[in-house]
């Protein structure tokens, strides 16, 4: 029997003619992961976040644009350790709100998402290039996030503003969310991001962070997690029921308490798996 599947490998989407090459191709994808962090959201007066630890183990940073976080100077130096470390930069837009962090729902209208979003990613581009750097991809942050996993208004929008700066940039969102949706219908490259640290509903949606249990502090369970997401592609959600993710990349929040630490044990972890870590865009 010849059946046709459609198979993310990478972010990107192969074809697969027999049941064979199917599973093969399967494995494959299963061997490889990116590692990305967002950094770079201290500003003026204060540090937040692990930044120079993390790029010992990270492959992909997403990088502040100074509306939920950083600044002019932040951005720069974030984008130089980034390249010292050979870390893929990446812009992270987020919400113009920084008392909130970036992490409260603000009332936009979809112009003025992508409008801020545009501003956002062309800031971090501009400054990479200065320092000779290209941008890797695009990662909403917080609440411009997760609003847009079930908005496919603002996922759209968003989708716009990257496509609109530049078609070849990859877009990050949760599997299966409107996000990745509207990416694709803009042209652009995608790619299903997970978090090992946080609760799941069964829904494939991350538990809200007011919900006791929502952040996985225990370094073991976020590494054994971490490695039960890439090579079987499923979450244990928190009501115990079995979530099947695509997973092309693997968050380790920045601000999180020992962040840089626990990015190293997930990497080690990983690679002790069998699971090769690369960014995203590499070869």
């Amino acid at each position: 029997m010849v059946v046709t599947v459609r198979i993310a490998l990478a972010g990107t989407v192969a074809q697969a003619g027999t049941e064979s090459q199917t599973a093969t191709l399967r494995s494959a994808r299963a061997m490889r992961i990116d590692i990305n962090s967002d950094v770079g959201e201290s500003f003026g007066a204060y540090t937040i976040g692990h930044d120079a630890g993390l790029m010992r183990s990270i492959t992909s940073a997403n990088i502040a644009a100074g509306f939920h976080g950083g600044d002019p100077s932040v951005l720069r130096e974030t984008i130089r350790q980034a390249k010292a470390h050979g870390v893929a930069v990446g812009a992270h837009p987020g919400f113009p709100d920084l008392v909130g962090f970036g992490r409260r729902e603000l009332n936009v209208t979809p112009k003025e998402a992508e409008d801020f979003v545009l501003y956002q990613v062309a800031a971090v581009s501009g400054v990479a290039a200065a320092e000779g750097v290209r941008v890797q991809h695009v990662k909403p942050h917080g609440a411009l996030f997760n609003m847009a996993v079930r908005s496919a208004e603002l996922s759209a929008a968003i989708a716009r503003a990257v496509a609109a700066f530049d078609r070849s940039l990859i877009l990050f969102g949760l599997p299966g969310s409107a996000i990745l949706a509207a990416g694709r219908a803009a042209g652009l490259r995608v790619a299903a991001e997970v978090f090992a640290d946080r609760a799941y509903e069964p829904d494939g949606s991350l538990a809200s962070r007011r919900k006791p249990g929502a952040v996985i502090h225990d370094p073991d369970a976020v590494v054994a997690r971490a490695v039960r997401m890439v090579k079987e592609r499923s979450v244990v959600a928190v009501d115990g029921s079995v979530v099947p993710l695509e997973v092309d990349t693997m968050c380790v929040h920045g601000d999180t308490p020992g962040s840089d630490d626990l990015a190293a044990k997930i990497r080690a972890g990983l690679e002790a798996a069998g699971v090769t870590v690369k960014a995203i865009g590499a070869n």
